[in-house]
C-alpha cells in the first residue's frame, strides 16, 4: 500500500531525511517513531504530498508522490498535529466543505457526513462552532475529515497530543477501530500508545532508519538471549529472595537473575539465558525441587522504550552528524 525507496529531503544544506527506505502493508497500523526532529513530519509530508522529495521514491496506493501527485491526494486522508479546521465554522457546516472540496456531492455527500460524525462520535456537537470545542473534540473533528472520503492510506501526526488521558483512550480505540478499512501510518512519541494501537513500527533517528519490524521481533534482534519470567511461591513459610535468586542463577546456562518484585509471598524474578540455550525445564526442575510452587515461567517482554532508548543510542554513538527539518518534528 506504500512503498518507499531511497527517499531523501533536503533544505539548504540540512539533510532533514536521509536515504530512507520502508513499506507498509494494506490494512495495518504502523508507529512511526523517532525523537523530536528525526524527521517524522518531514517524511509524512513528502508522502501526503505537501512537500517534493529531493531524492528517491515514494508510492501511496500505487501512485507516485511526484509523478500523480492528484491521484495520491484522493486516496489519502492526513490529520496533522494541528488539525487544519476554521474556528468560525459550525461542525457540520465544517464537515460539507471538506467533503465538497474532496469531491463528495449530493446524498453520497450526506450519507459521509453521517457515518464519519457518529464513527468520530461527534454527531452531539453537529451545531456547535468549532471555536467552541474542546481539544478532544476538535481532534475529532480532525479525523472526521481525514477519512470523511474513505480514503485508502491515513497518515495521523501525533492524533492524541494535548489529550487528556480519556480522550487520549477514546481516540486510540477510535483508531484501532479503522484498522483493516484503513491503512495508517500513526506518529507518535508516546511509546504506550504505539504498543497498545500499532501492529508494527517505523523508527528513524536524525533522518536515518534505524529499524522497521514487529515489536516482537526487534525483541529478539536486540535481545538475542532468550528473557524469561519466572514466579515462585511458597508452599511452607516464606520464601528468601536470596535463596531463590541462587538457586535459579546456579542453573548452567542461566547468564542472569533479576528480582522484579514481591507479592503476597511470591517472588517475581527475570532471567536471562545465554544466547542458544533453553533452560526452562531446568527452571522448572530446580523450583520444585527445592519444594517451592512455580506459579509463572514465559518469556518476558521486551518494552517498546527499551527497545526505543537501545537503537536510537546506538545510532548517536555511531557519530553521524544530527539531521535536523529546518523546525519540523
Amino acid at each position: 500500500m506504500i512503498q518507499v525507496e531511497g527517499l531523501t529531503k533536503r533544505y539548504a544544506r540540512t539533510v532533514a531525511v536521509d536515504n530512507i527506505s520502508f513499506s507498509v502493508e494494506k490494512g495495518k497500523i504502523v508507529g512511526f517513531l523517532g525523537p523530536n526532529g528525526a524527521g517524522k513530519t518531514t517524511t509524512m509530508r513528502v508522502l501526503t504530498c505537501f512537500m517534493p522529495p529531493t531524492e528517491g521514491t515514494a508510492r501511496v496506493a500505487g501512485f507516485d508522490v511526484m509523478q500523480q501527485p492528484l491521484e495520491v491526494k484522493k486516496r489519502v486522508g492526513y490529520l496533522p498535529e494541528n488539525p487544519p479546521l476554521y474556528p468560525e465554522m459550525e461542525v457540520v457546516e465544517y464537515l460539507e466543505f471538506v467533503g465538497r472540496l474532496k469531491g463528495l456531492q449530493g446524498s453520497e455527500l450526506k450519507r459521509r457526513m453521517g457515518e464519519v460524525s457518529e464513527r468520530c462520535a461527534i454527531t452531539d456537537v453537529q451545531g456547535k462552532l468549532l471555536s467552541k470545542l474542546s481539544r478532544g473534540y476538535r481532534q475529532r473533528v480532525g479525523l472526521a475529515q481525514a477519512i470523511i472520503h474513505n480514503p485508502d492510506v491515513l497518515i495521523l501526526d501525533e492524533p492524541t497530543a494535548g489529550l487528556d488521558p480519556k480522550q487520549i483512550n477514546e481516540t486510540r480505540k477510535l483508531i484501532k477501530g479503522l484498522a483493516g478499512d484503513h491503512t495508517i501510518i500513526l506518529s507518535t512519541h508516546i511509546l504506550p500508545e504505539v504498543e497498545q494501537t500499532c501492529e508494527d513500527v517505523i523508527i528513524i533517528n536524525r533522518g536515518r532508519l534505524v529499524a522497521t519490524d514487529s515489536v516482537e521481533n526487534l525483541t529478539h534482534r536486540l535481545r538475542g538471549a532468550e528473557v524469561l519470567a519466572v514466579e515462585v511461591a511458597p508452599r511452607d513459610g516464606p520464601l528468601e529472595e536470596a535463596e531463590v535468586q541462587g538457586r535459579l542463577a546456579g542453573i548452567e546456562g542461566v547468564s542472569r537473575v533479576e528480582f522484579r518484585e514481591g507479592h503476597n509471598g511470591r517472588l517475581r524474578f527475570e532471567v536471562e539465558t545465554a544466547p542458544g540455550r533453553s533452560v526452562r525445564g531446568d527452571l522448572a526442575r530446580a523450583v520444585v525441587e527445592a519444594g517451592w510452587d512455580l506459579h509463572e515461567l514465559h518469556a518476558a517482554a521486551m518494552s517498546l522504550e527499551e527497545i526505543f532508548l537501545q537503537l536510537t543510542a546506538a545510532e548517536n554513538e555511531a557519530g553521524e552528524t544530527p539531521a535536523g527539518e529546518g523546525g519540523a518534528a
